[in-house]
């Protein structure tokens, strides 16, 4: 493989993940829970898996061929900020509201088990971190992602294609009723990433403030 192809193959897959990522958007727009367009749906959850691949591979081959760009260190976290962020404000939008019915009347409750404030815990995490990354930089402190951070993107990067696959294919009645080892799945999912996405911006806070006590000479 010549050298051309080293240098722009990492970057490529980086902007792959970008237009899958909005391929992944419009296949899931077109889905209503409970079975409007679930092919559509499943088309989304290969897109996303696709997508999550690009990201495990555009940095492996940048820092295999030693190739990083400062494009690269800029757009690969933007494109999987896009993705995952974008992912979970639509599991938690409108195309996932179930209406269930108990005896004193219904409520709404959501088939992916993902809730708004979840959405926000998610992007408050990643604007603390990307501000303490800037502020750490601009010091001239490295302020590389830690394996807490790793396991985050990964756990989020199952998380996703999971709870989709479950909440559009594992329902037991037409009304959209769900089948509750599918459902508890979705649970445990979903708060496992919320503990794990909350843990992981702990040690960047810890090393800021380190930082601030200790200020590099």
């Amino acid at each position: 493989m010549n050298d051309a192809v080293r240098r722009s193959l990492p970057n490529a897959l980086t902007m792959l993940r970008l237009v899958l990522a909005a391929a992944f958007f419009g296949t899931l727009n077109a889905y209503r829970y409970p079975d409007h367009n679930t092919v559509w749906a499943n088309v989304a959850i290969v897109l996303f898996v696709v997508a999550a691949i690009t990201d495990a591979y555009d940095g492996y081959f940048a820092r295999k061929w030693h190739v990083e760009s400062v494009f690269g260190r800029i757009m690969d976290p933007f494109c999987d900020k896009v993705l995952v962020l974008g992912a979970f404000i639509y599991l938690a939008g409108p195309r996932f509201i179930v209406r269930e019915w108990v005896d004193e009347g219904s409520f709404f409750t959501m088939a992916t088990g993902v809730y708004p404030w979840m959405v926000v815990v998610v992007l408050a995490r990643e604007l603390l971190v990307t501000g303490f990354r800037g502020e750490a930089e601009s010091m001239g402190v490295s302020f590389a992602s830690n394996w807490f951070g790793k396991a985050k993107m990964i756990l989020q990067s199952i998380c996703i294609p999971l709870v989709i696959l479950l909440a559009v294919n594992f329902k037991t009645g037409g009304d959209g009723t769900w089948n509750i080892a599918a459902r508890w799945t979705c649970y445990v999912v979903v708060y496992l990433m919320v503990i794990v996405t909350i843990l992981s911006g702990l040690p960047y806070v810890t090393r800021l403030r380190r930082l601030g006590a200790d200020p590099p000479t």
